[in-house]
Formats: structure tokens, C-alpha cells, sequence
């Protein structure tokens, strides 16, 4: 089964429709299976005393003001739903809360996701699971109590779902990885496990994908020099390109595992060995 290759664009539009279009376009070209957003209701996420402070930001003078400048309205999921199924690359995003999990519903998107953030949040959690979609399950900043509560409520409704390895970090450095932790999911969960990295380079994703990993997620931009928190842990067009390529040359290399002379090795084998038949 290929590595499915996740494109987390997230807030990296800063708001900007034409920026995501671009970046959703990066994806494709890239060869990605799918792009991701985030979908928060910005008084149900945060507290009115948080919105309330000081920020300065490209769209005003306040935490609100830049919060609610990243957020995409109806009518943008609209445009990017439709403009995502003209290029052929799914989409979905990560909801933040149970209004947010409702909105995305209308756009009948194959996967839900779950942020490490809301792994915590069993009203969310029930709401996500309760639609019977393909979930991944981001694990960063979690003990296995809370994982184990989270896949008990998947499990329960026999809701499809695998977890993403994470460490909730921007940008995460190499030594954190900790990437073991993909084979210690899979033995205790029984489940398939991906990676979704939040790294500056691209060594540490080539070892997910070696650990055999099912998916792979990756935050994309134009330029890490650009405005916003993600930036700076995301992957910009050429560092995504060679992503992709190296994992699915990596896939191949993997193999299945069997010991055997491979058929392109019989030639090699008798031009190498044939001193030695000789003398039999």
C-alpha cells in the first residue's frame, strides 16, 4: 500500500484564497494525495479575554483580528472544494471544534483529521468519529492514557482511523523525533500509524517512511520567509518535490521482505561464481 502524502497547508494562505489556490496547485504537482486545512469558530476556540489582547498582525491590532484574518468562510471552502476537484487532489481539513467538525460535513470530503491539540476533546472527538470517515489521529503532545481514550471512541463505533505519530513542536529539531515511537503505536493500537512532521529538513521523514509508515504529513508554503507560525517548519515547493520523489523511491526500495535470488541477480551469478561451478 503507497504512503498516503499529506499537504498540510493549514493557515499558510494567511487568509489569502489565491495563495491557498497556489499551494494547492504546489501539492498537486508535487504528486501529493491530498491537501489539508484547519477550520476553527474563533469564539468557541478561544477565550474572548485572549481575543481581547494586543497583536499586531497584517490584519489589525488584536488577537481576534489576526485570528479571524486566517479563517476561510463558506463561500472560500466553496471555491476551494471546486477548484480542488478541477485539478483531481482530495482535500479536508482538521476542525477544532464540534461547529467547525459540522461545517466541514457539508463538503463530504473522504477523511477527517484530528489535531493534537483536540486529541483531548471527546465531544469532538465523538462528533468526528460518529461520521464513520477514514480519521488520522495526530498523537503529539499526548500520553498513551489519551490515546488510549481517543481510539476506545473510534473503536467503539467502529469508526476507520490511524494514528500520526507527531511531536507538536514548529520547528521540531531532528533529536525530538523520537520516530520508534511509529512501532510502539503499531504494536499497542494494532493500527496502521503515519507520520506528520513538523521538521525544517527532510532526513528525519525519509526514516518515517522506512519504518513503514501509512501516511505521511508535511506543512507546505511558497516561502518560509512569509508571515505566520508554520511557516518556519513547513516544506516550500522544491523541499516538497523531493519529498515525494525520494518516498516513493523509497517504497520501492523497501520491497516485501522475501530472501531470494532476485531474477536480475542469475546472470550476475553465474559470471561471478562460475569459477567456482568449474571446479564442482
Amino acid at each position: 500500500m503507497s504512503i498516503f502524502i499529506i499537504a498540510e497547508v493549514g493557515i499558510n494562505h494567511n487568509g489569502d484564497i489565491n495563495i491557498a489556490k497556489e499551494l494547492i496547485k504546489v501539492a498537486k504537482l508535487a504528486g501529493c494525495d491530498a491537501v489539508k486545512f484547519q477550520k476553527r469558530s474563533i469564539d468557541k476556540v478561544y477565550a474572548k479575554e485572549l481575543l481581547d489582547t494586543p497583536r499586531e498582525s497584517p490584519w489589525g491590532e488584536t488577537q481576534r483580528a489576526q485570528k479571524e484574518g486566517l479563517e476561510f468562510g463558506l463561500e472560500a471552502y466553496r471555491e476551494l472544494d471546486s477548484y480542488c476537484k478541477d485539478l483531481g487532489i482530495e482535500w479536508f481539513a482538521s476542525a477544532w471544534d464540534v461547529d467547525s467538525q459540522k461545517f466541514l460535513r457539508q463538503f463530504n470530503c473522504k477523511h477527517n483529521k484530528v489535531a493534537s491539540a483536540m486529541i483531548i476533546d471527546v465531544a469532538l472527538l465523538r462528533e468526528i468519529a460518529s461520521e464513520k470517515k477514514h480519521t488520522f489521529i495526530s498523537t503529539g503532545m499526548s500520553t498513551l492514557a489519551q490515546i488510549d481514550a481517543a481510539v476506545e471512541i473510534f473503536k467503539k463505533v467502529s469508526c476507520p482511523f490511524e494514528l500520526m505519530h507527531t511531536k507538536s513542536t514548529y520547528p521540531m529539531e531532528d533529536e525530538d523525533a523520537n520516530l520508534n515511537c511509529i512501532k510502539t503505536l503499531r504494536d499497542r493500537y494494532k493500527c496502521d500509524v503515519g507520520y506528520s512532521g513538523h521538521e525544517t529538513g527532510l532526513a528525519v521523514s525519509y526514516a518515517a517512511a522506512a519504518l513503514g509508515i501509512t501516511s505521511l504529513e508535511r506543512h507546505i508554503t511558497l516561502d518560509r520567509a512569509m508571515y505566520g507560525s508554520d511557516q518556519s517548519a513547513s516544506l516550500e515547493p522544491g523541499g516538497l518535490n523531493a519529498l515525494v520523489g525520494a518516498v516513493r523511491k523509497i517504497e520501492k526500495a523497501l520491497g516485501d521482505g522475501d530472501v531470494n535470488i532476485h531474477p536480475k541477480e542469475v546472470p550476475i551469478s553465474k559470471k561471478l561464481r562460475g569459477h567456482i561451478f568449474q571446479n564442482d
